[in-house]
């Protein structure tokens, strides 16, 4: 069966500077030479390269907004690139432009030549920042810096407008901004802070310490980025981040908090590729196993932990919701793409599936073998989903009866939204804990990604091109165009950061404690 794209920009991006070397720069290895200046032609016959592409291609272009908004923004573009410009800025115009269609699915990246240029660089930020209540908090313990201080403003730019700048970095389904609030610092200070406002030598920090009203000043020389990477693995929040990170924790485990209450985590769905992978029945059987110990030991309490999990792979996401519900379900109501499956669109500018590797003619057979099996003849300007890949998931026993408790926040994203989504539209007696996610309730585009490269800029653009209307039913509390919303919306304290807890944990066992 086919698989959900869970890569996003967080994903992505590491595994492109993993094996990269800091050199020196050189009037051979210069920015100017990699971040290559566009004419008002090649970026406005790019634009339309986009567009065309877009509204062949991408079945999720009007999902959220009309034909006439579509056009403003395109309308903006196009007055934006009178003068030449750099690639980079040409790059954000793009950036706007794929962010505005609202998929969390979707991703742009200029070309690897000027990825590797900026890795060789020493021009990283080199600490880590995070997002508390609305602030800029700096996340290492430093003899210029301590932990825990308010940043006010980095380089002579505020707070407020850094913050501001990277949303458009930041995808999400539909008008959710739950991820570009906390991701524009937890995931802005990388390769993005470069890409935006360019190389440094320095950064001249100004911040307040914490619990105190005091502005100082301090100046940070720049680094690699082997030595960033360094620092963020002594992050002052490591212990807290590290229990929902995939990278860190087993992709799926059990353990009981305590004699009334369980705690199944999924961090991210890559378990198995398919039903047909040999590893699925092993997490079958895992899943199986820790319902029936609740059932035996009678646990009252159960919490499904998903948060910051990406997404991956179907049917995986489906197996725990048959224990959580009376209600069969199936992965949605409605699928479809909006071009012919027998024909890929724009063949002269197709890259491939993910930015990392240009399809070869092999490649292209196999994925035009993938589109006939999933999806049915052409008609009325749509490929509808072969129903053979979208089944009915029947409740299984032992059925949970206890009280279940989702933990999701901002970064739970495709797949994993998709069980937020279904925990919420069908299961027994159930609290949602956390912050909205970034992916949609009602529905999304995903599954199949594509990805094509812009002829003068050589930007790629990647989205998802199958629009989904999810087994979704209308709930009076989640409005259209927006992620699973949480019954108690609950954010990381600065507190609980200063001491290293778990703020959306302690309150679901807070909420337990006070049943009793």
């Amino acid at each position: 069966m086919r698989r959900f794209l869970f890569f996003t920009v967080l994903t992505q991006l590491p595994a492109l500077f993993s094996a990269a070397q800091t050199k020196p720069l050189s009037a051979a290895d210069s920015l100017k030479i990699y971040n290559k200046m566009l004419t008002p032609r090649q970026m406005q016959a790019d634009l339309k390269v986009f567009r065309d592409i877009r509204e062949k291609t991408n079945s999720g272009l009007y999902r959220y907004y009309t034909k006439k908004q579509i056009d403003s923004i395109y309308n903006w573009a196009i007055n934006a690139t009178k003068k030449p410009v750099r690639t980079t800025e040409f790059y954000k115009i793009i950036l706007q432009l794929s962010d505005f269609e609202g998929s969390c699915h979707n991703y742009t990246e200029p070309a690897a030549d000027l990825f590797g240029f900026l890795n060789r660089q020493k021009g990283y930020f080199p600490y880590d920042l995070k997002y508390i209540q609305g602030k800029m908090i700096f996340n290492n313990q430093t003899a210029e810096i301590p932990a825990g201080s308010r940043i006010l403003s980095i380089n002579g730019v505020s707070d407020t407008a850094l913050m501001h700048s990277f949303y458009k970095y930041l995808t999400a389904d539909g008008y959710t901004v739950t991820e570009k609030l906390s991701g524009s610092v937890n995931r802005a200070y990388g390769v993005r802070y470069l890409l935006e406002y360019g190389l440094h030598d320095s950064f001249k920090v100004t911040f307040t310490p914490p619990y105190t009203q005091d502005v100082k000043t301090a100046t940070l020389a720049a680094v690699t980025l082997d030595e960033r990477k360094k620092n963020q693995v002594s992050r002052y929040s490591a212990a807290v981040d590290s229990t929902i990170d995939y990278n860190v924790q087993p992709k799926y485990s059990f353990r009981m908090k305590d004699a009334a209450t369980g705690l199944l985590s999924l961090r991210i769905f890559t378990m198995a590729d398919d039903a047909d992978d040999p590893r699925f029945p092993v997490y079958q059987r895992f899943i199986d196993s820790v319902f029936q110990q609740l059932d035996k030991n009678a646990v009252p309490n159960l919490i499904l932990d998903i948060r910051s999990n990406p997404g991956g792979s179907d049917p995986t996401f489906e197996q725990p919701m048959m224990y959580l519900t009376d209600h069969p379900f199936k992965e949605n109501d409605e699928a479809y793409i909006s071009f012919n499956r027998d024909s890929i669109p724009f063949m002269q500018y197709f890259w491939g599936i993910s930015t990392g590797k240009r399809f070869d003619s092999a490649d292209i057979a196999y994925g035009h073998k993938f589109l006939n099996e999933n999806y049915l003849p052409y008609s009325n300007g749509r490929s509808k989903q072969n129903q053979v890949m979208n089944p009915v998931y029947n409740p299984k026993q032992p059925a949970y009866k206890g009280h279940l408790y989702l933990l999701a926040d901002e970064y739970t994203a495709s797949a994993a939204s998709h069980l937020a989504s279904l925990v919420k539209a069908y299961a027994r007696n159930v609290t949602i804990v956390g912050v909205e996610t970034v992916g949609g309730y009602y529905g999304h585009n995903g599954h199949s990604p594509l990805v094509y490269e812009l002829p003068n800029s050589k930007i790629k653009t990647q989205f998802s091109i199958v629009y989904v209307v999810q087994d979704a039913p209308v709930k009076p509390d989640q409005p259209e165009g927006r992620g699973t919303m949480p019954d108690h919306e609950v954010w990381q304290t600065f507190d609980d950061y200063m001491n290293k807890k778990d703020t959306q944990m302690e309150y679901v066992m807070k909420l337990i404690a006070d049943k009793k």
